[in-house]
């Protein structure tokens, strides 16, 4: 495992993380593998409980992270030159997202806790309340919605 520069995500732009420092931001919570609606009139997007069918709703995690394009063609690839392109839909807690709008990390956050259940422990996760897409159709999605979003 490649070692990670201390607190690199204050000093270090997003576009020259490393690998495993990109890597690290993840939090783990699981809500941007949530399904979302997207009205196209209006630009809104809409979080559901319903979870990709690769996240284990469990750890919050993809079980086929490496690979999971292969099973899931339309999921999307976080780099520093998509980001922009995504970051309004991604959730307000999101590490990718707070440092690309010039915010800190939440102090639950593993990179600051150095627990990789921080965010678990603060409930800012998807454990406990995801449904996986396989249980659910898709027609009843709407079904699912977050009231006040992520």
């Amino acid at each position: 495992m490649e070692k990670l520069r201390p607190r690199f995500w204050e000093t270090v732009a997003l576009k020259n993380m490393t690998p495993a420092e990109w890597e690290a931001l993840c939090d783990g919570c699981g809500k941007c593998c949530l399904n979302k609606l997207e009205y196209e009139d209006t630009g809104e997007v809409d979080y559901t409980r319903v979870a990709c069918k690769l996240l284990d709703c469990e750890t919050c995690r993809c079980q086929h992270y490496e690979t999971r394009r292969q099973y899931v063609p339309e999921c999307v690839q976080l780099t520093p030159k998509t980001l922009p392109k995504v970051a309004y839909w991604m959730p307000r807690t999101c590490a990718y997202r707070l440092l690309y709008q010039g915010k800190p990390l939440p102090d639950w956050h593993p990179l600051l806790t150095g627990d990789p259940e921080s965010p678990h422990k603060a409930g800012m996760s998807a454990r406990g309340w995801a449904v996986p897409e396989t249980s659910v159709d898709e027609d009843d999605w709407d079904d699912y919605v977050i009231e006040g979003g992520l």
